[in-house]
């Protein structure tokens, strides 16, 4: 059978109409006509979806609410009134009902519910696998480096998060700005200090402010009632409201458009948000974390940034270092990305050579920690049957930080196919000579070649023995 329903309602005729229209859509229904024997057969059935009348022979059906939320705060009950009240169904919601309906019930739309309920169910296990799986990825742990960069930055988080836990419950933490370049972790450390201070258990909610559309912008954050506007069919909570009692992360702010901003700007000040075409506003309890790697000083005296949000954001800052300014940590860092892709695509064992290790730590890395995750993922790709990966392996983008001011000389990529090309000279085209002479396998040898364009004449060339 398919997901379980309970029914608890004593008028026999309807239960039994009920019954039919959800089994025949694979649905299992079980009936109970007293509160005793629906708290009996909920224990017993542990169904999906409660479907609750609330006057029965022995009682209100909201004393059986209250019953079934004490030892379950996640069932999902749909209250059953024959009164037509206002007031009770709002009775009812406050006591932790899902939704309700006014008899005399239209089946269809019974149905819709319990279709509705169903997926919010299945919608709050996997946010809590998400979350389980943030929190593992999150914290201080995780941001790996032992250069004195990296340590002084661990540092001012801990020191934040023990400040934090001195706080009196209820009071708000101060906003955090985090700067940075592109690339180089800013997204962790906003995880850092979520998972690893006081709101571990509540939810860490990300919105990239750079790739949703600006129309679209103010719905997600704020969220709507149904008939808001055209399209809005159905009452949607907002992100700020989805991160109550946790953290909202703000990536990429100063993409953020005006308009959006004077609204934040508020939210900050009152803690307060209101959902499109709603007349009240609600209360709420968020962490906020912002990041940019722009200069949002430069941004506010063009008048594309509010002044005032930036002062209001920018409370404590934080700048995360450039991975070109954490000696040694390229080097560290290199080794967990290579033996973390070296698992995942079924090549377990993977090291650097002295020569890619060299490498990697001359490098200026302009794309930082994501340009050396990204070079790693394609070393381990073109591995092969090699375990020892060498300066061939490890594919870099032309270095554009440093030294920017010196004549241009050949790119790695350059470099790396003239050196196919003379050791291919040298063997007169025998590919399996060649990739002996380079210490690298026959498939990463034709690999490379197909990467620099050199297998076209591969008819000309020999794979020996």
């Amino acid at each position: 059978m398919g997901h379980g329903i309970l029914l608890v309602e004593d008028e026999a005729t309807l239960a039994r109409n009920v019954q039919r229209y959800l089994e025949r859509d694979g649905f299992e229904l079980r009936i109970a006509a007293t509160l005793r024997t629906g708290w009996r057969d909920f224990e017993e059935f542990r169904p999906d979806v409660v479907l609750l009348d609330l006057n029965l022979p022995d009682g209100s059906g909201l004393d059986l609410l209250a019953r079934i939320r004490g030892v379950d705060r996640q069932a999902k009950v749909i209250v059953l009134t024959g009164h037509g009240s206002v007031q009770t169904a709002v009775e009812a919601m406050k006591s932790g009902a899902w939704d309700y309906l006014a008899k005399p019930i239209a089946l269809g739309e019974l149905k819709l519910l319990v279709d509705k309920a169903l997926g919010q169910g299945r919608m709050e296990e996997t946010l809590s696998y998400y979350r389980g799986r943030d929190a593992r990825q999150g914290g201080l742990e995780a941001m790996l480096g032992a250069s004195p960069a990296i340590a002084d930055l661990k540092a001012r988080i801990a020191g934040l998060l023990q400040a934090e836990r001195a706080m009196a419950e209820g009071d708000a933490p101060p906003p955090v700005l985090i700067r940075g370049e592109t690339g180089s972790g800013k997204e962790l450390v906003a995880r850092a200090l979520h998972y690893d201070g006081r709101r571990a258990e509540a939810p860490f909610i990300e919105v990239n402010c750079a790739t949703l559309p600006t129309q679209l912008v103010e719905g997600e954050l704020f969220g709507h009632e149904r008939g808001a506007f055209t399209d809005a069919r159905e009452r949607r909570i907002g992100l700020v409201e989805a991160a109550h009692g946790g953290t909202l992360f703000l990536d990429e702010i100063g993409e953020l458009d005006p308009a959006v901003q004077a609204k934040l700007l508020k939210l900050l000040e009152d803690r307060t948000v209101r959902r499109l075409g709603a007349v009240r506003e609600r209360r709420v309890d968020v962490r906020f974390v912002a990041a940019t790697h722009r200069p949002l000083e430069a941004l506010v005296k063009e008048g594309r940034f509010r002044a005032d949000l930036y002062y209001r954001l920018s409370v404590v800052q934080l700048a995360v270092p450039p991975l070109r300014d954490r000696a040694g940590d390229a080097a560290l860092l290199a080794a967990h990305f290579l033996a973390l892709h070296g698992r995942r695509y079924g090549r377990p064992g993977l090291r650097l050579d002295a020569e890619a290790l060299a490498l990697i730590a001359r490098h200026p890395w302009p794309g930082n920690v994501r340009e050396l995750r990204n070079a790693m993922e394609q070393a381990a790709l073109s591995a092969g049957e090699d375990r020892e990966l060498g300066a061939l392996h490890v594919a870099l983008a032309p270095a554009t930080v440093a030294g920017a001011g010196a004549a241009p000389g050949p790119t790695l990529r350059q470099m790396e196919r003239d050196s196919l090309v003379q050791t291919l000279d040298r063997t007169g085209g025998n590919v399996s000579q060649a990739a002996r002479l380079l210490g690298i396998s026959r498939d990463t040898m034709r690999y490379r070649m197909t990467k620099h364009g050199l297998d076209a004449a591969a008819g000309a060339l020999t794979e020996g023995d």
